[in-house]
């Protein structure tokens, strides 16, 4: 829930000037977002370190698919990307999980070991849903640094939108070890956690 802090930033001169033309888009615990002209968003921390640590990781993933990519980080903010679709949350309450997006969901955790992530979750309001059913990532944090080793924030979404099983169906038949692994995982999580 948004807080509505107080921000006072040095912008360079292209961010200022690419500001002053800005769209409020929403306010979150780390910081405020704005939509910006050309596509692009800008995202005004209120903390440092969660500034470095999301700029750092949009960095490393600047080849990726998955992730915006950055074009300025100042001391309090980053511009990049601005990413469009509908969260995945929001978009399963009025779709389906369909096989492609369900393939898709797995493929962006094998991505995840890819890049070297060690924390291989992400909530479901992190992810947005492309028209094409491709999928970007937004507010990455702490993947190079805590460990979590199935996507089980991901699958804790995936189960409040009744659509779990449907997804574990579908890593069952791309990887039966890892589903087996991801389905205890999850089961032992939800027994404990959703009481």
């Amino acid at each position: 829930m948004a807080r509505n802090y107080s921000y006072s930033v040095n912008f360079s001169e292209k961010a200022e000037s690419l500001f002053r033309n800005g769209e409020f888009l929403g306010e979150g615990h780390n910081g405020v977002v704005f939509l910006l002209p050309n596509n692009l968003a800008i995202k005004i921390f209120k903390n440092k370190e969660v500034l470095k640590d999301e700029s750092s990781i949009l960095l490393k993933t600047k080849k990726s698919k998955y992730f915006p990519k950055i074009k300025e980080v100042g001391d309090f903010y980053i511009i990049r990307e601005y990413v469009e679709g509908e969260r995945l949350d929001k978009y399963l309450k009025h779709n389906k999980l369909t096989r492609e997006l369900g393939e898709n969901l797995y493929d962006l955790t094998r991505e995840f070991i890819r890049l070297g992530f060690k924390r291989q979750d992400l909530r479901c309001k992190d992810i947005f849903v492309q028209k094409d059913m491709g999928l970007k990532i937004i507010d990455p944090k702490n993947n190079y640094h805590k460990t979590v080793r199935y996507p089980r924030h991901l699958m804790k979404g995936l189960s409040k939108a009744g659509v779990l099983d449907d997804f574990l169906l579908i890593v069952k038949e791309k990887d039966k070890r890892t589903y087996e692994y991801w389905e205890m995982k999850i089961r032992k999580y939800l027994l404990f956690h959703l009481k």
